[in-house]
């Protein structure tokens, strides 16, 4: 059964704005801090934004003012607004639901590309 189910990537030119979207079944998200994380090839996948399930917020430095971290408790959905895209932020984005108890989900991630 697939727990989180991601939507929203694509390519862009730099500047540009994309929306990524995280679905995810009610039993995972109403407990779970969502979040999303990114990995670029070569690189190591490195967190992007998270969001508790009292909506606090954190943000990598390198993307804090351009993209903003949003869920939607009646659709069990976390969102990330991305703007200002830059080639730099090329990476497959992953979602990923963290409960308090120590369960961890990923979904499959969505190819983000931001040509110059």
């Amino acid at each position: 059964q697939v727990q989180l189910v991601e939507s929203g990537g694509g390519l862009v030119q730099a500047g540009e704005s994309l929306r990524l979207s995280c679905a995810a079944v009610s039993s995972i998200f109403n407990v779970a801090a969502m979040g999303w994380y990114r990995q670029a090839p070569g690189k190591q996948r490195e967190l992007v934004a998270t969001i508790t399930t009292r909506g606090v917020t954190t943000y990598a430095n390198s993307v804090k003012g351009r993209f903003t971290i949003h869920r939607d408790n009646a659709k069990n959905t976390v969102y990330l607004q991305m703007s200002s895209l830059r080639p730099e932020d090329t990476a497959v984005y992953y979602c990923n639901a963290d409960q308090p108890w120590g369960v961890r989900y990923w979904g499959q991630g969505t190819q983000v590309t931001v040509s110059s």
